[in-house]
């Protein structure tokens, strides 16, 4: 066979290079380190173009003909190494298949379960795939927002939004980000997106209707890198600052704001920034209430003006802008700009590494469950073409497009969605500044002329450097803009150059393959790729015709593109898919038409542009046939320019940010809803000890009283009074609270109930745990109550002292309902007054301990509820819960025993209980988040008590989010909190560790109860503990009240 012989002369080739390559102990799979392998480059290229037997034939070959000479010996084991190579690429696309059929399975099924319960009333366009008026993600077509085509129609719009004062927030955290002098390509995480989120929050803070930006990232003060990246803030000076100066308040404009957290002298790659987050959500949370408060009294009459959206790029912002969404109510965006599944499946066929290493290297099961948290909570997901939908995202269990286009027609038709719900997905492609750019007229033969807004520029530095290369440089230049990779298919563009005569005659080829020194310090794999294209034009004899200069900067690329247009040349990608193409449009702002893959964002470009031709990348005749077409017809030329140039508008950042502020005006506005009361009276966060009138008033307001904290009180349905006794219960509270504010009332709580005094000077603060100097919170996770118990009276007797004195303040944080709480607190002789608040079920319900026993044990705030209720299923996502309790069976048992029982006395309206009977039988809790997430239910599902309990609860809820909650509800500072952990606990363990708050683990409590609930997890736990923080302590194994007390000594928040 023709395709054996190219394989024994590309291996002889190989064996004549000598001892470079003589490293056999060295594996193929193995990445060189600054040495090009041809070895390598082979075998990936015999893999992917031909079929095992052809690999196998060729073996035998080899065998056949061998000779005690060794360069036929070194020829057999070197084939014979190939062929088992492509036999594990064979079991590993096996395996990609499997787990695609799976997929599509589960896919299928949950489409049916949440088709069926929605299946009384579908209308015509939910039962087909006719897409009518309704676009397969759910966009109308008829209601789609029109695009601006004129300045009069910008003008018309602007003058609209006049009245708007908008306060938007970004989060982009990996990378080093400022406003000016990017280091664009300094390392994998200072790349296209650091641009993005800077020029997006630039043109922002310049739209009409636009007050304050603030672009969140990560403080870096390392001695690796500028100053800059350690200032905590930098504005953004707008590019049309003239007009926008006129219009600038005293905190408007758009902002780089730069949060600590982390390493605070080391600057990290994104993958080790994941243990960190919650300390950045908590330093974002803070200056954002700060920063809402300031612009209340600037521009809301006092009162705070919250973000109308937090927008999250990438994964990490992702799982940031979602708590902080949940902290503080309001809506999320997302923008993935890449996706971890799609990288993953990627990883896997190239086979280089296994799915362990995968992980550990890139961390990307974390990365991917931030990505489906980000599905969970965001409102709009921001995408730049219709492949990132249709290829990418439907490859996460929280999206399908089809459920997503049944449940838009039930939106619009008001028909209830039982539960479900699904992200709108919007395509707006990214923004472009055009300003600076002059469309290049004329050609080689006479200069451009000038004018007085734009004198003509002298030739460029980089275009001799090009020139050079070429016999005749006034030929039509064909550019390529790429990294010498693979995936960017030069190779076939070079030999479609090369075999097309007429091409060849007609113009010259130019090539920028990034920036090098040498290529032996190039990667394995850019370096292939290089010689690759030099042996082609060695092949060819394209010597004079072929320009690949080594080097150019960053601002000489809109002088190759002028050079290119110049020459009346085109502008080529040819990648084998293009996620969108960004220099199509810089190259069409220039005047150069295109040619580009047809797999990608460049059909969505030359949809709008209509000024190129698009191509099969695999097909070489198609590629050589399209460059000759453009460059010898010079009516189309000059038709693809012109329409280029005509509509390359729409791709402006003005165009972008209207249409993403028509998107953010679509959202429901959501804020935190304790900023209204009934009386119109509006209740301000504060720092002051002399609020107090004002914190009595809103809680009297807004907080009602639960007796026994049974279902209908934790669930906001207070039904164990009547209404008498309800009305004259309210009356007492608002009478002795308002009173005890007057300094009326006194703490009568005895010693024998807890002995915490309380100082007349600041009786006025409520509830209780405002007045405290530190927060403690007892959130250890025990299997029995007797080890919970224990836990409890070791923290107070290490803080007896302290206790007494009311310094210090408690918060119990647990799975149990507040009647599970009371019944505990009475059987272990503890006083309910001994604590300030109680998180209960998992963090889906808040308590305080009432001061005067008459009026019961304990207070719900329910403005808790409004604040998490976001996405709550209520009784769909109940019915899918029983229904999946129904299939969990022991089939083992003769009459197949459920295992898992709902629990209707220990649920609330915001937490679905259920008891587990054999925790080794359950399926593991991401099986059941998956399951939830296919049929569009967005929750938290949290297995509880060593397995024996599952609670579900809403997806922005959770015992952490708690704690944030607290802090914007009544101003607990953070820091001043001390959270107390076992060894392991629940499954949402690692959201009480991190963040501003001290963490105390306490050893021997809670060793290996969990360790069955943490073993099938999406990613190790290691890879989000932030091992070296200094806010996190390990008292020693089976500690002493003694023990607590050095680690809190250790922690600076006592004295010795």
């Amino acid at each position: 066979m023709a395709g054996n012989d190219w394989i024994n002369s590309y291996l002889e080739a190989i064996l004549d290079v000598g001892p470079n390559l003589g490293d056999v102990k060295s594996s193929l799979l193995l990445r060189e380190r600054g040495r090009f392998s041809p070895t390598r480059y082979f075998v990936e290229e015999v893999i992917t173009g031909f079929d095992e037997t052809d690999l196998y034939r060729s073996w035998v070959k080899a065998q056949a003909t061998r000779s005690p000479q060794e360069r036929n010996t070194r020829l057999e084991n070197m084939c014979w190494r190939i062929w088992n190579l492509a036999r594990q690429k064979k079991q590993l696309e096996g395996e990609l298949a499997q787990r695609k059929a799976k997929r599509r399975l589960e896919r299928e099924r949950g489409r049916r379960e949440a088709t069926a319960d929605m299946s009384e009333d579908l209308s015509e366009g939910e039962k087909g795939d006719i897409v009518s008026d309704v676009s397969a993600h759910g966009e109308s077509n008829k209601g789609r927002l029109p695009r601006i085509t004129s300045v009069d129609a910008m003008e018309t719009w602007a003058s609209q939004q006049k009245g708007k004062k908008l306060y938007i927030v970004l989060i982009s955290l990996h990378g080093l980000i400022r406003g000016a002098n990017m280091e664009l390509g300094r390392d994998s995480d200072t790349g296209g997106q650091v641009k993005y989120v800077v020029e997006l929050a630039r043109a922002l803070g310049s739209m009409p209707g636009v007050y304050r930006v603030d672009l969140l990232t990560r403080q870096v003060a390392s001695p690796d890198v500028d100053w800059s990246y350690g200032e905590p803030t930098e504005m953004l000076t707008p590019r049309n600052s003239e007009d926008f100066m006129d219009e600038m308040g005293e905190s408007s404009g758009s902002y780089i704001v730069r949060i600590p957290f982390g390493p605070r002298d080391k600057y990290i790659p994104k993958e080790l920034l994941w243990p960190h987050i919650p300390e950045f959500v908590d330093g974002a949370l803070s200056h954002m209430i700060q920063m809402s408060n300031v612009l209340g009294e600037q521009i809301g009459s006092g009162k705070p003006v919250w973000p109308v959206a937090i927008h999250g790029h990438y994964a990490d912002a992702g799982d940031s802008a979602a708590l902080l969404s949940g902290a503080l109510n309001v809506p999320m965006l997302f923008t993935g700009h890449s996706l971890g599944r799609d990288k993953l499946e990627q990883l896997l066929k190239q086979s280089r590494l296994s799915r362990d290493e995968i992980n550990t290297t890139y961390k990307i099961m974390r990365r991917i469950e931030a990505e489906e948290l980000s599905l969970d909570a965001s409102e709009i997901v921001i995408t730049s073409t219709r492949q990132e939908i249709d290829e990418q995202w439907r490859l996460y269990d929280g999206f399908d497009p089809v459920l997503e286009r049944k449940l838009r027609a039930r939106i619009r038709r008001n028909v209830s969605c039982y539960g479900r719900f699904m992200p709108r997905m919007v395509i707006i492609p990214p923004g472009m500044e055009f300003h600076h750019i002059v469309p290049q007229d004329g050609d080689m033969d006479g200069e451009t002329e000038g004018n007085e807004e734009h004198p003509s520029s002298p030739d460029s530095p980089i275009w001799s450097e090009i020139m050079r290369f070429f016999t005749n440089p006034r030929k039509p230049m064909i550019l390529a803009l790429a990294r010498p990779d693979p995936k960017k298919n030069i190779t076939t563009l070079v030999k479609a150059f090369g075999e097309c005569r007429p091409l060849r005659e007609l113009a010259n080829l130019t090539l920028f393959m990034g920036n090098r020194d040498g290529i032996d310090e190039m990667s394995s794999t850019n370096a292939s790729v290089l010689l690759s294209v030099l042996k082609l034009v060695d092949k060819y004899d394209l010597y004079g015709q072929v320009a690949y200069p080594k080097h150019h900067k960053q601002f000489e690329v809109p002088d190759i593109y002028r050079l290119a247009a110049k020459t009346k040349g085109v502008f080529i990608n040819p990648a084998f898919i293009e996620p969108f193409g960004l220099t199509l449009i810089e190259a069409a702002a220039h005047g150069l038409p295109i040619v580009a893959t047809k797999n990608g964002g460049p059909v969505d470009i030359h949809r709008v542009l209509d000024n190129g031709l698009l191509v099969d990348p695999h097909d070489q005749q198609s590629i050589a046939d399209a460059l000759l077409k453009l460059v010898s017809d010079k009516q189309l030329w000059a038709r693809c320019r012109q329409n280029g140039l005509k509509n390359i508008h729409q791709f402006s950042w003005p165009e972008h940010c209207k249409t993403y502020l028509s998107r953010i005006a679509s959202c429901k506005p959501r804020h935190p809803q304790w900023q209204r009361s009934d009386d119109g009276a509006e209740t301000s966060e504060s720092d002051s000890p002399s609020d107090s009138l004002r914190d009595i008033q809103d809680i009297s307001l807004n907080l009602k009283f639960s007796l026994d904290g049974d279902r209908s009180g934790a669930s906001g349905n207070d039904n164990s009074l009547g209404s008498e006794g309800n009305a004259d219960r309210k009356s007492k509270l608002e009478n002795a609270v308002l009173s005890w504010s007057r300094g009326g009332l006194k703490d009568q709580r005895k010693a024998g109930s807890g002995d915490r005094s309380d100082h007349s000077s600041s009786t006025g603060k409520f509830p209780a745990l405002r007045r405290r100097k530190y927060i403690f919170v007892i959130a250890v996770d025990c299997d029995s109550n007797e080890d919970l118990l224990d836990a409890i009276r070791k923290i107070f007797e290490a803080m007896e002292k302290e206790r007494v004195e009311g310094s210090i303040g408690f918060i119990l944080s647990t799975f149990m309902t507040i009647s599970e709480i009371h019944s505990f607190l009475i059987s272990g002789g503890l006083n309910t007054n001994d604590f300030d608040a109680f998180i209960c079920n998992s963090g889906s319900d808040l308590f305080y301990s009432t001061i005067n026993p008459e009026d019961g044990p304990f207070v719900i705030d329910f403005y808790y509820h409004s604040h998490i209720e976001y996405r709550w299923g209520g009784e769909g996502l109940r019915k899918t819960l029983l229904r999946w309790v129904g299939s969990i069976t022991d089939k083992k048992a003769g009459n197949q025993e459920q295992i898992v029982t709902a629990a209707e006395q220990l649920s609330t309206n915001y937490c679905y209980a259920f008891e587990v009977k054999n925790a080794g039988m359950v399926t593991p809790v991401k099986e059941l988040r998956k399951l939830l997430r296919i049929q569009a239910l967005r929750c938290n599902v949290i297995y509880c008590q060593n397995g024996t309990r599952i609670n579900v609860i809403p997806v922005l809820a959770s015992r952490s989010q708690a704690l944030r909650y607290l802090y914007v509800r009544w101003g607990i500072d953070l820091s001043k909190m001390v959270v107390f952990v076992g060894d392991s606990g629940d499954t949402d363990y690692e959201g009480l560790l991190g963040g501003l708050h001290k963490s105390v683990i306490l050893k021997g409590i809670c060793s290996s109860a969990s360790n069955q609930l943490h073993a099938n997890r999406n990613y190790p736990l290691s890879d989000v503990m932030p091992v070296d923080s200094p806010n996190i302590i390990q008292t020693s194994q089976d500690c002493t009240s003694s023990d607590v007390r050095d680690s809190l000594e250790n922690l600076n928040l006592l004295k010795s």
